[in-house]
């Protein structure tokens, strides 16, 4: 790649990083896959923060941002990540059924398969973050198929990373992915099942007021209350939207309401836990340790007794 071409993929990431209130601390090389170069930018919150909370941002260094939609999208991506660099652990999520995840290690940019599969591959980590030290996680091998790479403009972290990150959410609530202290990687299928080509737009979970506000809540018990000593966290964020099949200001809606019951406190788009919803701790445990069990491999006990229907 020319000098001049690592200068425009800079200088673009830098000019949106700038324009989503973030700055750009560093830019190295790194290298994908197959060897092939990367650019590997660290960006920071402004400030003394920027040093000590930062995002990774990998980058084929060939890729050039030359058409109309990206470069928006890039800041859009990076706007996003601004607010998560807020929250006291940007990396934890949580699932409907009730589990704290961490993601982690992921290798951008996605790589064509090897295998002679039609697939993109993203390999990550996931880890249960519910404080303890049981070293429970899942290596994760995210597959998207060729058709549904299509759908997005390159599958480029800023591009990708929002509908990998929820379709390793949805197969975990399909009980398709095991909590381990080692193993192997364990696929994470992303396919067209998971976009709507009619309405133009990802489609993971529809979940009902109920859903969406218990979703709500689990959130803000774990990553504000017992991994954030009650610090808020982002409320309105767009990939839990995407993933709950609803819309940013519904998630402020009903976190507003619980607000009112005195089960979290806003602060503008964010939330932090109080003492009441804290007190819950016992059944959002049990929720975890249910939701946990659902992603073990079950043994049917009618097949060591010999009664199986063959």
């Amino acid at each position: 790649m020319s000098v001049a071409s690592k200068s425009t993929l800079l200088n673009s990431v830098q000019a949106a990083a700038t324009q989503a209130g973030l700055v750009l601390v560093s830019a190295t090389k790194g290298s994908n896959f197959h060897g092939e170069p990367t650019s590997v930018f660290a960006i920071g919150l402004p400030g003394a923060e920027a040093a000590s909370r930062t995002l990774k941002l990998e980058i084929t260094e060939t890729f050039e941002f030359d058409k109309p939609d990206l470069l928006p999208t890039l800041t859009a991506h990076l706007a996003a990540e601004a607010k998560r660099l807020s929250n006291p652990r940007p990396e934890c999520y949580v699932t409907l059924g009730g589990l704290p995840i961490a993601f982690g290690q992921f290798a951008w940019p996605a790589h064509q398969s090897t295998s002679g599969a039609d697939t993109y591959i993203v390999h990550g980590e996931m880890q249960l973050a519910d404080g303890g030290a049981h070293n429970l996680h899942a290596k994760l091998a995210a597959a998207v198929t060729l058709t549904f790479a299509e759908i997005v403009p390159a599958m480029e972290q800023p591009f990708a990373e929002s509908f990998v990150y929820n379709a390793v959410r949805k197969t975990v609530d399909y009980g398709q992915l095991e909590f381990v202290k080692s193993g192997n990687r364990q696929p994470v299928p992303v396919t067209t099942r998971y976009y709507s080509r009619w309405q133009k737009r990802f489609l993971f979970t529809e979940t009902t007021d109920a859903e969406r506000l218990e979703f709500l809540l689990r959130k803000v018990y774990w990553l504000s209350g017992v991994l954030g000593e009650s610090k808020p966290v982002w409320i309105a964020d767009p990939r839990d939207a995407q993933y709950l099949n609803t819309t940013e200001a519904d998630l402020l809606r009903m976190a507003g309401h619980e607000a009112g019951e005195g089960l979290m406190v806003l602060h503008g788009e964010f939330a932090a836990a109080t003492p009441a919803l804290l007190a819950g701790a016992a059944e959002y445990q049990a929720k975890l340790e249910a939701a946990l069990n659902f992603t073990k491999p079950q043994f049917n006990e009618s097949m060591r007794s010999g009664h199986a229907n063959m």
